[in-house]
Parts: C-alpha cells; structure tokens; sequence
C-alpha cells in the first residue's frame, strides 16, 4: 500500500491586497490537497487577524475552502503564528480545522516530530520576545477582545507600520538577518528538551534544511510570490513549491 502524502504549509499572509495568493491556496485546497493524508498549517496563514468576528471576505474564502476539504476526509491542523495568533476556537470551528498548540509533537509516518511556527526559537530578538509576551497573555487578549473591531483593526494596522519599523532598525544596523532567524543555542535545546530529532517549523520566511547535533531542522517557505509546500510521504520529505 502507498502511504499518501502529508502536507505542510505556513507563512501565507493572505489578505485583501494580495488576491492572488488567495486563488492560488484555494486551488492548492481543491486539488493537491484534497489528495492527501493531512494538512497542518504551521501559522501565519492570515496577514492580520483581530478576532473570530472579523467579517473580512478573505476569512469566509479560506473558511469554507478548508471546511471543504475537511468535510471531504482530509484532516487540517492549524499552529497559531505571530500573525494570527488570535485566530479563536469559533472560526477553527467554521473551518474545520483542529488547533494544535505551539509546539507540538505529531508522529509523522511513524516517527516523532516537532510542529512550531518558530518565531519561539528566534530568543536573540529580544524586542518581539517582549511583545510576544504581552500579547500571548490571557487578560491582554481578553482586553484586546472587547475592544470595538474598527479598533482592533487600527491596532493590527499600527503593529504591523511597527514591526517593518523594527526590522528596518535592525536592517541599518547590520543585524537584521542574525537577529531575526533563530537562535542556535535555542534550537538545540528544544531537540534536548522534546527528546526528537526533527523539526518543521515556518516564520523565518527562509525555506531550507539544517542539520544540527540534535537533528534535522526543516523551514517552509512563505507565499509572498509562490506557493511552499513541504511534502512527506513514506519515501522522506520534499520541500518545494506549488507545480
């Protein structure tokens, strides 16, 4: 028997200014994916989300895109992101995805594997650790919750004006690739910690596969221009983009 092939994707940003993006994950759902085992979304699948009540279009496109494929046998795992790490029990729900937490230990054609976004393993960038922090904590999101949407959407709209800001800081001062990709010290710990020797993870936007004393690291790629895909089926792993 072949096995079928599990998917993994992240970094997707989609939103209303990238329409192209969002045609191409919808056919990724209608056709690759309705053939596979299972697909996890490994976090920043939205460029900005603000709450389950936010009635955006591209948020009801995705929804009943991954209901679809959910409802036609093909379980969706999700991974909150930096992005979208508000994205709430409700629209998993609509979608049909399940949320797993961050990280995550997945048996992977029978071998342990650690599911992250990864922006958790990027420790040297000390100014997002500290927001991420606050934001993660459960009375911020809950204040942040009962704000009026238009508000939230102000909110979403400055952090973003704050993070280019912060990375064009760190651009100037010759840091900026060091400081935002992860933090060896931190990827070996977590092999140590979670006693495996293989992690997928997104965030850094920089598609590749490592290989440290602990184990193998693979990074997807994002969809700013192209669909990336990690693919694992009973032969190994393939990381590529969308034919």
């Amino acid at each position: 028997m072949i096995a079928m092939t599990t998917l993994f994707i992240s970094d997707l940003h989609l939103d209303s200014t990238r329409p192209e993006i969002t045609h191409l994950f919808g056919e990724f759902i209608d056709r690759e994916a309705r053939n596979a085992e299972a697909l996890y979304i490994l976090g920043d699948l939205f460029e900005a989300w603000v709450g389950d009540d936010d009635p955006s279009e591209v948020g009801n496109i995705v929804a009943g895109k991954l209901r679809a494929l959910s409802d036609s046998g093909v379980p969706v795992f999700f991974i909150r992101g930096n992005r979208d790490f508000l994205l709430g029990d409700a629209y998993a729900k609509r979608a049909g995805m399940t949320i797993l937490p961050d990280p995550a230990v997945v048996m992977l054609h029978a071998k342990p594997t650690l599911l992250m976004h990864g922006d958790t393993l990027c420790t040297d960038d000390l100014a997002y650790q500290q927001f991420r922090a606050q934001t993660r904590h459960p009375d911020w999101q809950e204040k942040f919750l009962a704000q009026p949407l238009q508000a939230r959407l102000a909110f979403a709209q400055q952090a973003r004006a704050a993070s280019t800001a912060h990375q064009a800081g760190l651009q100037v001062q010759g840091v900026m690739d060091a400081i935002t990709d992860v933090t060896p010290a931190t990827v070996d710990t977590t092999f140590d910690r979670y006693g495996i020797d293989a992690i997928i993870h997104g965030h850094t936007h920089r598609p590749a596969t490592h290989t440290h004393t602990g184990g193998h690291r693979i990074v997807l790629g994002d969809w700013y221009e192209q669909g990336s895909v990690l693919r694992a089926d009973g032969t190994g792993l393939t990381l590529g983009v969308l034919a």
